[in-house]
Order: C-alpha cells, then sequence, then structure tokens
C-alpha cells in the first residue's frame, strides 16, 4: 500500500483549567468532558498513541504505521535515531483559567529520572482574549536560594516575566525555562515527546474534591535554568505563500505560512516526517492522486517519502514541522 498523508483522531484531555474553545473554535468533540484543556493531535506517548483517521490505514496507530513504514514514514535519519519512537507530541491548548507555574527537564535530567526524553517546546497563539498574557522566563536574575525563598514567602509570581499576547505571537520554550500559559489563550503546541512537568506554583487552585495539586518545587531545582532571562518571543513577518522559519532547534523546526491562492511546498530536501497544522482558514492538501481538505484545528502528517504537496486556500494559515 503506497503511503499518504494522514489524519489522526484526536485525544482530548480534561484539564481543571479548561474551557470550550477546543470546541467551539475547533470543532473538537469533547464527549463528556465537562472542560477540553487539551487536544491531542499527534502523539505515541504510551497510554496515549494517536489512531489514523483517514484513508485505507484508518483504525492503525502511530506506531503500528511506523513498525510498517520504517524510513518511509519517518525519513532514514529521524528513523535511525528514534525507531518506533514519534519524536514530537502535537497539541491545541485552551486555556480558560491560568496553568500552573512549570518546568520541564532537558535530556539528561529526564532520562536520568524518567527514562524519558526532555521537554523543549514551543507555543503559536491562535486566539487571545483582549489583555491575555502568558509567563515566559524569570523578570530579573534570582538564584536557586531566592526561588526557595520566593515560595515560602508568598512572591514567587513577582519574579516572572508576563507578556501580553495576542493571535500569531510565537514563543520557544526550552527545556529549563520557567513558564505558564495565561487565562483566555489558545495555543497550538509543539514538544518533545514527553509528559514530564514539574509544577512550581498553581495559585493555591483546589479541584472539585478540594484537593490541591501536586507541585514538584524540589524536583524543579535541578531542571531550572536560573541564568534564563530570554523572553522566548521570537518576532518573525508572514510573507504570502512562502514558509517563514520561526524556530529553529535540533527537536524540530517549525515554519508559519499564509496562504492566498496556491503554492507548492517542496520536502525532497528534508529527510524527515512534515506535519502541517491549520492555524486558520481552511485549505486543500494534495499530493499526487491524493487530496485531503484541511479546516481549522486540523493537522495532518506527510510521510517523508512524499516529495511535495500542493496548498490551495482562498485563505489559511498553516504551521509547518519537520526534524532537522
Amino acid at each position: 500500500m503506497n503511503l499518504y498523508p494522514l489524519k489522526f483522531s484526536p485525544i482530548v484531555k480534561d484539564k481543571i483549567w479548561g474551557g470550550t474553545k477546543l470546541k467551539t473554535l475547533l470543532n473538537k468533540d469533547l464527549g463528556q468532558l465537562p472542560n477540553g484543556g487539551e487536544s491531542w493531535e499527534l502523539s505515541a506517548v504510551k497510554g496515549d498513541v494517536s489512531v489514523v483517521s483517514n484513508g485505507k490505514l484508518a483504525g492503525q496507530s502511530l506506531v503500528d504505521v511506523i513498525n510498517a513504514y520504517g524510513a518511509d514514514l519517518m525519513g532514514r535519519h529521524v528513523y535511525a535515531q528514534f525507531g518506533a519512537d514519534f519524536p514530537l507530541l502535537i497539541k491545541f491548548i485552551d486555556a480558560n483559567d491560568n496553568l500552573s507555574v512549570q518546568v520541564h527537564p532537558d535530556d539528561e535530567l529526564a532520562a536520568r529520572r524518567h527514562g524519558s526524553f526532555g521537554k523543549t517546546e514551543m507555543w503559536y497563539v491562535m486566539d487571545a482574549d483582549e489583555g491575555a498574557s502568558l509567563i515566559s522566563g524569570f523578570s530579573e536574575k534570582i538564584s536557586a536560594t531566592d526561588y526557595e525563598r520566593r515560595l515560602a514567602s508568598g512572591h514567587f509570581v513577582d519574579a516572572l516575566a508576563v507578556h501580553k499576547v495576542r493571535q500569531g505571537d510565537v514563543f520557544f520554550m526550552p527545556a529549563g525555562r520557567i513558564h505558564a500559559i495565561g487565562k483566555g489563550v489558545m495555543v497550538a503546541e509543539i514538544q518533545q515527546t514527553s509528559d514530564v512537568t514539574y509544577r512550581v506554583y498553581d495559585y493555591d487552585r483546589r479541584d472539585a474534591a478540594g484537593r490541591s495539586r501536586q507541585l514538584h518545587v524540589d524536583e524543579a531545582l535541578a531542571a531550572i535554568n536560573f541564568d534564563d532571562l530570554d523572553s522566548g518571543k521570537i518576532e518573525y513577518r508572514a510573507v504570502e505563500n512562502q514558509p517563514v522559519p520561526v524556530v529553529s532547534c535540533k527537536y524540530f523546526d517549525t515554519s508559519v505560512m499564509v496562504v492566498c491562492g496556491s503554492t507548492t511546498l517542496d520536502f525532497s530536501q528534508t529527510d524527515s516526517f512534515e506535519i502541517l497544522m491549520c492555524v486558520e482558514g481552511k485549505a486543500t492538501i494534495s499530493a499526487g492522486d491524493f487530496s485531503t481538505e484541511m479546516s481549522l484545528g486540523e493537522t495532518l502528517l506527510v510521510p517523508a517519502c512524499t516529495d511535495s504537496v500542493k496548498v490551495d486556500a482562498d485563505s489559511a494559515k498553516m504551521l509547518n514541522v519537520f526534524i532537522p
């Protein structure tokens, strides 16, 4: 069977801070969940593996498809490095309330503590309420001792850098950078395949049963980069029908592309799968005899053996992601 661009059934997660935008803006089925916090679009996390929803491979898991097609799907160098461990986790996140202030470990610390990849990630802001903000990094230089003192005194948030955001903003979050998505912000998130998060501060929030969520203050000490004062905000200028690079790191490359009319994406020089995320409008994606519609909030995995795709849209914005 020839490979083709793959869609997957979303895995929607209930979160204490989640809301309804995944349903109202992105048309995700929340089922009986009271709060749709995250929609996992492409995942090989154990227990939450994505399942193909289109074409002849419908019903097969992402891991099944990798095992069957190997480098044709992943790319030679990606498959040689990761095997069936798909290296990225792709999400949409709706913050109806502030997320906890948190940090993620790097590869070395995550491997030692959890047998896991680290967690470097990026956010593309898809929607933001008036005045909405997020936290990225510290606003001033603090030490590990300052960190513990401020947490104990209740003044920890005073040391955090708060950034007002609007639709189209991009933030890069390397492992070790303290961060939090703020109330009223919806993002597309691209990250390493990892579900390891250290919560540092949670606004003294309690769940429906009156319980506080677990914090990881001590674990975070070894993960936080206290020398990091970078805002993480990426400045870029979108160009019509041309991918504009916004984040390039050893874990993923991401470009933003505004499509008006028709354009062709040449993937022949990248030895990797390609991911397309529709973050505005809708488009038609064609590759050879294959064609599919992509609506706002949909994600497409393009196999590495696909040399190019054609994108047609009256007006759409896409994120394009691959492994360098």
